[in-house]
């Protein structure tokens, strides 16, 4: 590989990037604080801007970044601030739809080369639909170069018309809470009992409580579960604007589910589980499905976006929308412990093909060079 350097364009300082957040979801977020301890151990200057809550959860300054508090996208101060921040920037890096969109504004008028990150589809309908590919084609267009984290986000980009798009090295940063020092075997018991699964088979889901994770269809296929004996529980972790719908369903059929929140021991969760569900409309990158191959437990997706590009053989897949394909996979996979076992070594040799943080670091690096190194005369 080429070497890469951190020197700015005149050779005089440590190159200067700006790496930019919205809201910020929990992959493009874990992913900006693995990508500012890398690029710092590599003497680069980074500033995070990102809501200042974002810091409190990812400590971005405990990467050996700056961080600089921009509002989000509703706030009309956020261009200008994120414009103040990004003044002497040598490169400005933004993930994520709107965090492009609010960069693409405050770099107007500059000749600063940007970098831009999509790390998932923005979700809309209707007329916000039509909304997002204006902003969409205004971002790539703008842009220096498009890092997708599938394949299929680069076709999107480059259908958008995006000059360069390339697919991302996005590693799967590892967990910075401390390890716990809890025999697993111990520790097993103690959250399923917590969860009420003493006795019974656990499933997993993990994400945000909205249309496009499909919970409508999980519940649907929850209702198949309520013949096996013993009963699974399902449990979902995470917040959002259908709670109260979901949980009125649950209660009026008696479905066996569980909403338990926004949690921050997914890994503890899904050590826990006998089996992992994603449920979705569209996944890019899903992290879920990322960590719970690293924790060798059996996962069940929804075939869309770049799910089987992620997991290869080392899950089963099944048709959106199709709850009874999710019900059936279930019910064989519980079934069938021998499979639950396949997969599981599966997914060893699944986790070993995806890159390495450092490998991420220095892909990103390697574009950040193509773009701030003087240019040959001719």
């Amino acid at each position: 590989m080429t070497p890469v350097s951190s020197h700015s364009p005149h050779g005089q300082s440590s190159l200067r990037t700006v790496q930019v957040l919205g809201g910020g979801n929990a992959g493009s977020s874990a992913h900006v604080r693995s990508l500012a301890s890398g690029l710092v151990a590599r003497g680069v200057r980074v500033t995070v801007c990102a809501p200042v809550e974002a810091d409190h959860l990812y400590d971005f300054t405990g990467a050996g970044a700056e961080h600089v508090h921009v509002p989000r996208s509703s706030d009309p101060g956020s261009v200008a601030a994120l414009r103040a921040a990004c003044a002497d920037a040598d490169l400005v890096h933004a993930h994520g739809l709107h965090a492009s969109f609010r960069a693409v504004l405050a770099l107007s008028g500059r000749r600063t080369p940007l970098v831009v990150t999509w790390h998932d589809r923005a979700h809309a309908e209707g007329a916000r639909a039509h909304l997002v590919r204006l902003l969409e084609r205004r971002v790539v267009k703008a842009a220096s170069v498009v890092l997708g984290s599938t394949s299929a986000l680069v076709d999107r980009a480059r259908r958008t018309g995006a000059r360069d798009a390339r697919l991302a090295a996005v590693a799967l940063p590892v967990p910075r809470r401390a390890v716990t020092h809890d025999d697993p075997d111990r520790l097993r018991p103690k959250v399923r009992a917590e969860l009420g699964a003493t006795g019974r088979p656990l499933l997993i889901a993990v994400g945000s409580l909205e249309r496009h994770r499909g919970y409508d269809v999980l519940l649907d296929a929850s209702c198949a579960w309520r013949r096996l004996d013993p009963v699974p529980l399902v449990v979902i972790a995470g917040e959002g604007t259908l709670r109260a719908d979901l949980q009125r369903r649950i209660e009026d059929e008696g479905l066996p589910v569980r909403l338990i929140g926004r949690r921050d021991d997914v890994t503890e969760l899904l050590a826990a589980a006998d089996i992992a569900l994603l449920s979705s409309s569209w996944e890019s990158r899903s992290v879920l499905a990322q960590e719970a191959l690293h924790a060798r437990v059996p996962l069940v997706a929804t075939d869309v976006g770049g799910m089987a590009e992620l997991v290869g053989d080392a899950a089963e897949l099944v048709p959106y929308g199709n709850a009874k394909a999710l019900a059936d996979a279930v019910v064989r996979l519980l079934g069938d412990p021998e499979r639950q076992e396949l997969l599981k070594e599966r997914g060893v040799r699944q986790v070993a093909t995806w890159p390495t943080e450092d490998e991420t670091v220095a892909q990103v690096l390697s574009v950040y060079d193509e773009l701030t190194q003087p240019q040959p005369m001719i």
